[in-house]
């Protein structure tokens, strides 16, 4: 009895169907799609905070915004801190001057906010404002202890009217309405400067100018962290002049409304105004 040939039967019809489902598999591969491989970039979730971090800017400006050792503080820079960690929203600070914090809410360019500043038709044109954080004292002239040309106690136009007397002012910088509209209705002889207040006071001091305009808070802190003596200067405290500015938080427009809200919720609970 002859042996069946495996070589002719058996083997290579198996090798036949293995080569058939090769191909069929080889060619159901080649008319798939090609997806690249995933990396980690393709599955990372985008930080939610890369883009939503404002910026909090502030020159130093004793008693309002004083840097320390964890921020920011002073009578506007610590209830600024307060408000933002209690309403969650990623801030950080940096020094910029004032003249340029304005120009860059003017710009619109990011997210950006100022602390401790004036509100005014103007400014309302280009910035959002928060509820007030502050309220100064009753604004005084603050001039030379030798200068005997200002009465105490004097009407805010009468001084602004002397015509031998030069008020010293920022360019660019807003003294609150009833001021404001006070130097526009009084013609003061003036000398506009871009320097911040330690540098007025040097110049009042030098003679450059008689007298500048100033919160009585902020002026007695900056006369002590100069390097005159509080006996140098004298404060000409007026008759007619209001209780002092509130002060603000401006935003620019890029800061959304639902942020300004979140702000100003957390004004109401944890920032009390001096009461007039």
């Amino acid at each position: 009895m002859n042996k069946p040939n495996r070589t002719a039967f058996g083997l290579k019809p198996c090798l036949k169907y293995i080569l058939l489902l090769y191909l069929a598999l080889a060619a159901l591969a080649a008319c798939s799609p090609n997806y690249p491989p995933k990396n980690s970039s393709d599955t990372a979730a985008p930080d939610p905070t890369a883009s939503s971090v404002i910026t909090l800017h502030y020159n130093e400006r004793p008693p309002y915004l004083v840097t320390t050792d964890q921020g920011v503080g002073g009578l506007t820079g610590d209830p600024t801190t307060i408000v933002f960690k209690k309403s969650g929203i990623p801030f950080r600070w940096e020094q910029t001057p004032s003249k340029r914090q304005i120009y860059l809410l003017q710009q619109n360019s990011g997210r950006d906010c100022l602390v401790g500043w004036f509100k005014n038709q103007d400014r309302e044109k280009f910035a959002k404002y928060t509820l007030p954080i502050y309220q100064d004292q009753p604004q005084v002239a603050l001039m030379r202890a030798d200068n005997d040309l200002a009465p105490n106690g004097s009407r805010v136009a009468d001084l602004l009217s002397n015509q031998r007397l030069t008020l010293l002012v920022k360019d660019g910088y807003s003294y609150g309405d009833f001021l404001d509209g006070k130097i526009k209705e009084s013609h003061p002889v003036q000398t506009v400067t871009t320097v911040e207040n330690s540098g007025m006071l040097k110049m009042v001091f030098n003679r450059h100018a008689d007298y500048f305009l100033i919160a009585p808070e902020e002026a007695d802190g900056l006369i002590k962290s100069s390097e005159f003596d509080l006996h140098d200067f004298k404060f000409i405290h007026f008759s007619d002049m209001p209780y002092g500015e509130k002060r603000y938080i401006l935003c620019s427009r890029q800061v959304e409304d639902a942020i300004i809200e979140q702000l100003n919720s957390a004004i109401q609970k944890y920032v009390t105004l001096p009461t007039p």
